[in-house]
């Protein structure tokens, strides 16, 4: 049964992770109203990075801008490469 469904859900399961990241990473202003910035509790990695411009600490903001960019192509790259490629031969 794995065998079957789960290569045909691979697709769907790839783009819901990116779309999950993305949105994750968009909601920088309704988590800064809603739950605060609070380090360790309600803080995310927009946020932190947020934080650390404003506090003039470059290279943590580079740092951690750096970390989110890696993960975001390395997403990006595995569901490029795990979709099935379909050719259209009219």
């Amino acid at each position: 049964m794995i065998t079957v469904h789960l290569p045909l859900a691979a697709p769907g399961v790839i783009a819901g992770a990116m779309l999950g990241f993305a949105r994750a990473l968009g909601d920088f202003g309704i988590t800064l109203m809603v739950a605060g910035n609070i380090p360790g509790h309600t803080q995310t990695a927009a946020l932190a990075i947020y934080d650390a411009i404003q506090a003039q600490r470059d290279a943590q903001a580079t740092g951690l801008a750096l970390v989110l960019t890696v993960v975001a192509v390395t997403i990006l790259y595995a569901a490029n490469r795990l979709t099935p490629r379909v050719h259209d031969h009219r």
